[in-house]
């Protein structure tokens, strides 16, 4: 929006020339969102609390949680609202992949909040089935990876790349609809498992995106994208505006959901960031490199699979609780401890995903 604005002014005011320059924007659009959030932050924990739409904790968990009860939920909404100002005001509108991933993330994030608004508003403890939460999500990620592939206008942009490595380049052709459900939906639900502690998901989501953001802008220059030996994605950079405005709502909303928390963000939030990283990963062709700066997401899902795997084929648990972070809160680590090892945890994956630019 502020970018044709200026293109239009700048035939008059030459200094508004800078607004051309992806990295200006990103760097607005990640004070933007961050701003928005810090604003509008308070006001909706009130709303949310005038409503009771307070977490319910369940009694097997660790007892530390108990004092988390009534605890504002569905705080995933000022995340999304902050991500959508902050993108639509500084990011390339006429940007196929901007609207993609946009209503991707708007798409899951209307999963999250139907499903948070029964259980929470509505006292509804089913909330919405599963067989539903996960049939709409099925729809909306094969949408998103079918329109991909059909809009695709080089090989590049539907090839698999493994890291390290500059010619392995492995064209996938229908296949690549089926990798792009598996990234989208499946970090989705992914980082929604990883949501159970106070900013444990927030923060890996924002070094994640922030990473993402710097891909997604080599990927989108030419001569950038032929040195470090990465896809040329056209378009792509205009994503890093996208990733940016998700990095500042994020840090934003941490300012309310860092320990102790006065606001969780739900599946309206946790459902929305998971889908939004996996289809820029599958954009920019870095869905492997996403799994490897994503390990904390990806630690915590293999816990519940192993978990319950273990316990149906052989009567036993492997962990005390899943996911992994409540093993470890049972174990007896403070809940402060276990939320930052995670942290510190994200910050090496995230470096070494970004090793991989150069490491080819």
């Amino acid at each position: 929006m502020l970018l044709e604005l200026a293109e239009w002014m700048a035939r008059h005011f030459t200094s508004l020339h800078l607004f051309q320059y992806i990295t200006f924007r990103a760097i607005m659009a990640a004070l933007t969102a961050l701003a928005v959030s810090l604003l509008l932050g308070p006001a909706l924990i009130r709303k949310l609390a005038a409503l009771k739409a307070g977490q319910v904790v369940r009694s097997d968990g660790p007892q530390t949680h108990l004092s988390k009860a009534g605890t504002p939920t569905m705080g995933g909404t000022l995340i999304l609202f902050a991500i959508g100002i902050a993108t639509l005001l500084w990011a390339d509108l006429g940007n196929r992949y901007i609207w993609v991933v946009l209503l991707v993330t708007l798409a899951f994030g209307v999963i999250g909040f139907y499903d948070d608004y029964r259980k929470l508003v509505l006292k509804d403890s089913r909330g919405l089935a599963s067989r539903w939460k996960y049939f709409w999500q099925s729809v909306f990620g094969l949408a998103a990876a079918v329109f991909l592939y059909q809009t695709h206008q080089a090989p590049a942009e539907i090839a698999l790349y493994v890291p390290l490595f500059k010619q392995v380049a492995v064209p996938l052709g229908l296949f690549f609809v089926v990798i792009g459900y598996f990234i989208i939906v499946g970090f989705s639900n992914a980082v929604n498992l990883t949501d159970g502690l106070d900013g444990l998901a927030i923060m890996p989501s924002v070094l994640v995106s922030g990473a993402l953001g710097i891909f997604a802008y080599l990927a989108g220059n030419k001569l950038f994208s032929e040195y470090l030996g990465i896809p040329a994605i056209p378009g792509a950079g205009e994503l890093a505006i996208f990733c940016s405005a998700l990095s500042g709502a994020g840090l934003g909303f941490l300012w309310f959901n860092t320990y102790p928390a006065q606001v969780f963000m739900g599946d309206v939030g946790a459902l929305a960031i998971g889908a939004a990283l996996g289809c820029v990963a599958l954009i920019v062709r870095q869905e492997i490199v996403l799994l490897v700066m994503g390990g904390v997401f990806v630690m915590e899902t293999a816990s519940v699979m192993l978990q319950v795997a273990s316990f149906k084929l052989r009567g036993k648990r492997i962990f005390r609780m899943a996911p992994i972070h409540h093993h470890f809160e049972l174990k007896g680590w403070p809940e402060p401890r276990v939320i930052v090892r995670f942290w510190i945890i994200s910050v090496v994956l995230v470096l070494i995903g970004l090793a991989t630019l150069k490491v080819r």
